[in-house]
């Protein structure tokens, strides 16, 4: 009896050296693994580190930087009542050597301009002696109205047509010559049409009803 426990002793220790015989080599396989790892991961890191700074030299993110110095050229309070504005479109023909020469050397173009002209009362011309109140009416000196603006609307002005010589490259300054002209002209037609007047009028109604809303029951203009 004490004999078989040995031999099964025996076989136990043999099973077992068996054992640890084939489990060597993953032990020492995993050993090797993780210390390679631990000498890796750092070289990785670094490696990570050197290419993100590799690519911000190459593709650097842009830096914008406001000059924290401000100046301010020009500041004024605006109080114009603008009380009408004009769309006016014109056609303007400007040309240089139409003679019997025009084919070689004439240029001549077609301008469609459509431009803004803008009227009302500057108010800040407006002074407290041009206020008086005798009893429940206000009476108010109103300056001349004015235009403000007059200018073309580049968007919509545009060349219809334009004729060149043959031996004609352009007139750079025909185009320029045209649109000032056509500015002068639409200012000059909406005047004839009485935008004066018209702002005029607008004006003093619409000043009219903005003061009634503080209780004045009458108010008068009149006109400087």
């Amino acid at each position: 009896m004490e004999k078989d426990n040995r031999w099964y002793l025996l076989i136990g220790i043999m099973i077992l050296m068996i054992v640890a015989m084939i489990a060597m080599p993953f032990i020492l396989f995993e050993n090797i693994r993780q210390t390679t790892n631990r000498v890796i991961d750092p070289v990785e890191d670094i490696n990570q580190q050197l290419r993100t700074q590799v690519s911000e030299l190459m593709h650097p993110t842009p830096t914008i930087l406001p000059d924290p110095v401000t100046i301010i050229h020009e500041m004024r309070s605006l109080s114009r009542l603008e009380t009408i504005q004009y769309s006016v479109e014109k056609i303007i023909t400007a040309e240089i050597g139409q003679d019997e020469f025009k084919f070689l050397f004439g240029d001549r173009l077609i301008f469609v301009a459509h431009g803004n002209v803008i009227a009302g009362i500057d108010l800040a011309d407006i002074n407290p002696d041009d206020i008086e109140l005798e009893g429940e009416e206000l009476i108010i000196h109103l300056p001349e109205p004015e235009v403000f603006i007059a200018t073309l609307d580049n968007d919509k002005s545009y060349i219809y047509d334009r004729s060149l010589g043959i031996l004609t490259k352009g007139d750079t300054n025909l185009e320029t010559n045209a649109r000032k002209v056509a500015e002068e002209e639409i200012l000059k037609a909406a005047i004839e049409d009485g935008i004066i007047e018209k702002a005029s009028i607008n004006g003093e109604v619409f000043l009219d009803r903005f003061l009634q809303n503080f209780g004045y029951k009458k108010v008068t203009f009149i006109r400087e």
